[in-house]
């Protein structure tokens, strides 16, 4: 029996066990840890500039996701050679090799064209200017203010930007085989905490507390190293972030195995539990490891690192 279109509607479109082994990137000599650190750099990049776009959180959330699947598989896109299997993008008859940032502009501006607050290509190519120039980099996803000149656009320069955002789009739109569908589990998980009655229609301070603890391990789980929202659907991971936000907020929820009606198994259950209890620390090691030096956002800047 086929899936109806209301589960099918809860439903993300997971990677492969080939997608999650080889990545073009492996393939092309980058070192699964350096991989990570670009994607989580990447990650953070999206995130910061929907922030300064004042995105809604489903649209920043969506374009995070499609960041990470465009780099998946030996079909996507690489942090060394190129950006996809499409050689050299050229931008006024010169060539130009797209690095993670043009990616990420892509992906930022497809999921709000996509929304009800699409962005002008020039908002777009103004706030990534403005967070990759050099005095902000190891700051965002709140960078301080300095001198405007740093990352001021002149006219020349934003129409070569917004092609360079364009043909990035097209590059991403074609790699992900035009879909470009996300289902994020924020707002299952307040459906789920209802259902479990832990939510009233008028919040407590403790229902409130539960609520966002629940949400902020959703949000934390967006820059996992083990790529939580591409290997599980949006329902287990919003029934393991209330099993854990609920034993932290000391939230009694039913005795008997209640994510069995959600459709989650024990055994995912404990991997995620686990998994989202390994995202902050991993978090903070990460950030340590590239205090003293930025971590490398172009082919340029990839290539020297492995030099």
């Amino acid at each position: 029996m086929s899936d109806g279109p209301e589960l099918e509607s809860l439903s993300n479109l997971l990677a492969t066990v080939e997608q999650l082994s080889t990545s073009t990137s492996s393939l092309d000599g980058v070192p699964p840890e350096l991989e990570a650190s670009i994607r989580f750099a990447g990650l953070e990049l999206t995130q910061a500039a929907g922030i300064l776009l004042h995105l809604p959180q489903e649209t920043v959330i969506q374009a995070m996701l499609i960041f990470t699947r465009f780099y998946l598989g030996p079909e996507g896109g690489s942090h060394r050679v190129n950006s996809a299997k499409v050689g050299l993008v050229s931008i006024q008859d010169r060539p130009v090799r797209l690095s993670f940032q043009d990616i990420s502009a892509a992906c930022l501006y497809m999921a709000a064209k996509l929304s009800a607050d699409p962005q002008t290509t020039r908002s777009v190519c103004n706030v990534y200017a403005y967070l990759t120039s050099a005095p902000t980099r190891r700051a965002f996803p709140q960078p301080p203010t300095h001198d405007p000149e740093a990352y001021y656009l002149s006219e020349g320069a934003y129409y070569s930007a917004r092609a360079l955002l364009l043909q990035s789009e097209s590059i991403v739109l074609r790699t992900l085989s035009f879909n470009l569908k996300v289902t994020i589990p924020h707002h299952i998980a307040l459906t789920y905490l209802q259902t479990l009655g832990v939510l009233p229609s008028i919040p407590s301070s403790t229902s409130r507390a539960l609520a966002a603890r629940t949400l902020g391990y959703l949000n934390l789980a967006l820059f996992s190293p083990q790529l939580l929202y591409v290997t599980h659907q949006p329902t287990a991971l919003a029934v393991a972030a209330i099993y854990l936000a609920a034993r932290e907020a000391g939230v009694r929820l039913p005795s008997t195995e209640w994510w069995e009606i959600f459709d989650v198994d024990r055994e995912d259950l404990g991997f995620l539990v686990v998994a989202y209890r390994s995202c902050e620390p991993w978090i903070r090691i990460e950030r340590e490891n590239w205090k003293e030096r930025e971590c490398p956002i172009s082919v340029e800047e990839v290539n020297r690192e492995l030099d």
